[in-house]
Formats: C-alpha cells, structure tokens, sequence
C-alpha cells in the first residue's frame, strides 16, 4: 500500500499546464523520449563515465590525476545518486501521475514517482562532469532532464525538484570523499569557487 496517495500537493494541473503548452512542439516528444532511454538506471550516465576514465587510461595518466579522478567520480555520483533514489521511491511510495488528463509519455519500471531517479542520477553526473572538464555548460542539461520528465507525464514538479537537489548534493560528497581517499584537497568547493577564490 502507497504511503502517499493521490496528489496530496495538487500538482497536477501544473503538469497537465506544462503538457499543454510543450508537448505540441515538434522534437519536444521525442527528444524527452531520448533523454528517458539515456537516463533510465543511470546506465547513459555510467556509460559516459567509463568511456571518460577509460580515455583518460589509455592516455596513461596515472590513478591520481585530476582528470581521471574525476570521470570516476561522475560514474561513483551517477552510481549513489540513482541508488539513494531507488531507497527514498520505496519509502515514500508515492504514486505516479494519474490524472485522466495527463498524457503518460513513456513506460517506467515502477510505479513509484519520489523523487525522480532520472533527475537525481542526472544532476548528480552532470555537476560532476562539469567538476571534471571545468566548465558549467553540462549544466544546462539539468532543467532539461528535469523538464523532460514533465513532459512525459511520469513524475510532479516536486520529484524533480527534489531528485535535482538530491543528485547536486550526492555529487559534491562523492568529490569530496573521493578527493579525500586519493589524498587530493578539493579546495573547499566547486571549481568555479576555488579559481575565484585564486583571482
């Protein structure tokens, strides 16, 4: 039995508005179909970080470089994110969108909606791939994952809310932790933070 029942936060006529006015786009459908396909289980996300770390072994970079250090950690954060998520869906238990009037978009493998492990395990990647090559731009595809899962009528505004904060969470202590057993200091934070800390 759900713990949490119907749509105690009444999120979704927000979600049948947010169908309503994106859905009809053209690409909008299939590319949030795509975004599903690579996001489910979180294996797009440990795809990429293996293919990262095992570029940067073939390059011969050692165990301990930076860049090496840092495709483990998208893989490790992709990794906890999804499962933390997986944890919190069997606890919580709250029921998918339901609604008549809303378009479910894609098939999912469970019928538990908090939080969404496609935007937890996404944010979680994304911040660390852009820890990694030192550069914010990954980080645009977290609203576009979270929005994605709007779309497809599979998840309320508050599942990707709060995966996202979980997955940006997830990621900073996967750095830090990492950091720490590779004997690296992390500089305290983020790396746009360390190098305005520098300037």
């Amino acid at each position: 039995m759900s713990h949490v029942t119907g749509d105690p936060l009444n999120e979704s006529a927000a979600l049948i508005n947010i169908q309503h006015a994106l859905a009809h786009r053209p690409g909008v459908i299939p590319a949030a179909k795509a975004m599903s396909f690579f996001g489910e289980h979180a294996l797009g996300w440990l795809g990429t970080a293996a293919l990262g770390y095992g570029v940067t072994v073939a390059q011969g970079k050692p165990a301990n470089d930076p860049t090496r250090i840092g495709w483990l950690t998208v893989g490790a954060s992709a990794f906890t994110a999804h499962a933390a998520s997986v944890v919190l869906k069997r606890i919580v238990r709250r029921p998918r969108p339901h609604h008549p009037d809303i378009v479910i978009g894609v098939g999912t493998p469970s019928k538990l909606s908090f939080p969404s492990s496609h935007a937890t395990s996404s944010t979680a990647a994304l911040v660390a791939i852009a820890e990694t090559i030192r550069n914010p731009l990954p980080l645009v595809g977290i609203p576009a994952m979270a929005l994605s899962r709007l779309v497809l009528g599979v998840h309320y505004p508050t599942d990707v809310a709060i995966g996202t904060a979980i997955g940006a969470t997830t990621a900073q202590a996967m750095r830090r932790a990492i950091s720490a057993y590779y004997g690296e200091n992390d500089g305290g934070g983020a790396w746009w933070r360390r190098d305005k800390k520098k300037n």
